[in-house]
């Protein structure tokens, strides 16, 4: 699959090569597995001098023996005597830089964590004695989320304040997965929505679809449910070393919510446990959930929901991990049941999300949320508002639109438009059709 999107970030990452010319400068790429960082960072360095290193789980001197034979391949380097640790690589490189500016790549940063943890201390040092006399454009990337955050963004890490810019890269919206459907020749529509549903626009998700012509729905399903599928596995790989030993509890937590278990109590109750610092830190240190409260909701309420920001994941857990005795003996027909049963149900929660994105890009709103009132009255799904214009949107969503009730939406909405009394409101029924009346020409 060619490359892209991230026009956006391609723009910062070379405004910031530029400021070498002054001094280096240390980039951070971050995001879940997946999302792109290697492929972000390579189409950067293209057409540009650069070297790429890839830290893997080895002791130190044999990485360094690794990476001295990745510098001597690109720079013409007269090493005297033996290099076994990164400190000295990493002085070499920055020496380097004096004589030529570069571009420097580092993969999956976080792994020195298990090489050697003070690596981070003596990149620090190096960093602050030569970062004004250098050239280097440092780019370090990490998959573990969590991990990364502790590297750069907590004040008693070395590298706290070191780094130029951190992007945490994020799925491709919908439009982007449009421009693929396009260039692989597929109509788009439902297949559009489905391809959202499933990889909620993870661009290493729909490379392989699109490699193995499998954006409709029938051959995604298809794709998904066989033997070896990278599919199955998938929820297992991306999580287990973030979540650690008790990945668990964590994986259970996670199965409630993506079948409707959205309440704090309604999940407690069921696992028979305390989970309130499980759901934190699955919200705040990884990043995995979301806490929705009702658009108008003071700061300190109680009503809110969690929601797994992830589209895959979403799915991976309602289907593959709840599903997992029939997945591990082969019997994908009963988990191709199950999908075709519930798959409605969870595509109607869905759509309400991916109209929630389409208007929130469409730059028209300063506030973009849902709304219910306690016992889960007056649902609405969604509410946005244009605080500076005075207007209100307030829009039913359904899968199908003969099921769009507009006068039912302003029966549910007379509370909350009491909140609003200056406000002009306008009324939506939006299905799934309407997808495309919100989406760049």
């Amino acid at each position: 699959m060619k490359f892209y999107d991230r026009q956006r970030e391609l723009t910062e990452l070379d405004n910031l090569e530029k400021q070498t010319v002054s001094s280096a400068r240390m980039v951070v790429l971050t995001g879940r597995r997946r999302i792109g960082k290697t492929a972000l960072a390579l189409e950067f360095a293209r057409s540009r001098r650069h070297l790429y290193l890839f830290v893997s789980k080895k002791s130190e001197p044999l990485l360094c023996a690794e990476f001295l034979e990745d510098i001597r391949r690109q720079f013409d380097v007269p090493v005297v005597g033996e290099i076994r640790t990164f400190q000295d690589i990493f002085r070499l490189l920055l020496e380097l830089s004096r004589k030529e500016p570069f571009t420097l790549i580092v993969d999956e940063f976080q792994e020195f964590l298990q090489v050697n943890p003070a690596v981070y201390s003596e990149i620090q040092h190096l960093w602050d004695v030569n970062k004004g006399t250098c050239r280097l454009n440092l780019i370090c990337i990490g998959s573990v989320y969590s991990l990364m955050r502790r590297i750069f963004e907590e004040k008693k890490e070395p590298l706290f304040g070191r780094a130029d810019r951190i992007f945490n890269l994020k799925p491709f919206p919908i439009r982007t997965l449009r421009e693929i459907l396009d260039d692989a020749g597929v109509k788009r529509g439902r297949s559009l929505f489905d391809c959202w549903v499933l990889t909620g626009g993870m661009p290493k998700y729909m490379d392989l679809l699109a490699a193995n012509s499998a954006l409709t729905f029938e051959r995604m399903m298809d794709f998904v449910l066989q033997t070896d599928s990278p599919f199955l596995d998938e929820g297992r790989n991306l999580l287990i070393e973030e979540l650690g030993r008790d990945y668990g509890t964590y994986f259970s937590i996670l199965e409630l919510i993506s079948l409707g278990k959205t309440a704090r109590m309604e999940i407690q109750s069921i696992l028979a446990a305390d989970i309130g610092g499980y759901l934190e830190r699955l919200e705040n240190t990884f990043g995995i959930i979301s806490r929705h409260k009702p658009i108008d909701a003071k700061p300190n309420s109680r009503l809110q929901k969690y929601r797994i920001t992830d589209n895959f994941l979403n799915f991976w857990f309602r289907f593959i991990y709840r599903n997992r005795s029939a997945i591990e003996t082969g019997n994908f027909a009963y988990v191709r049941e199950i999908i075709d049963r519930d798959y409605p149900v969870h595509c109607g929660l869905l759509l309400e999300k991916c109209f929630h994105e389409l208007l929130a890009e469409s730059g028209n709103y300063n506030r973009i949320g849902s709304y219910w009132e306690r016992g889960n009255q007056n649902e609405i799904d969604l509410v946005a508002v244009n605080d500076l214009k005075q207007t209100i949107t307030i829009a039913d969503i359904k899968m199908n639109k003969t099921r769009l009730g507009i006068e039912g939406l302003k029966h549910r909405a007379r509370e909350l438009l009491a909140s609003y009394p200056r406000h002009r409101p306008e009324w939506l029924g939006l299905s799934l059709e309407n997808i495309a009346d919100y989406l760049p020409k």
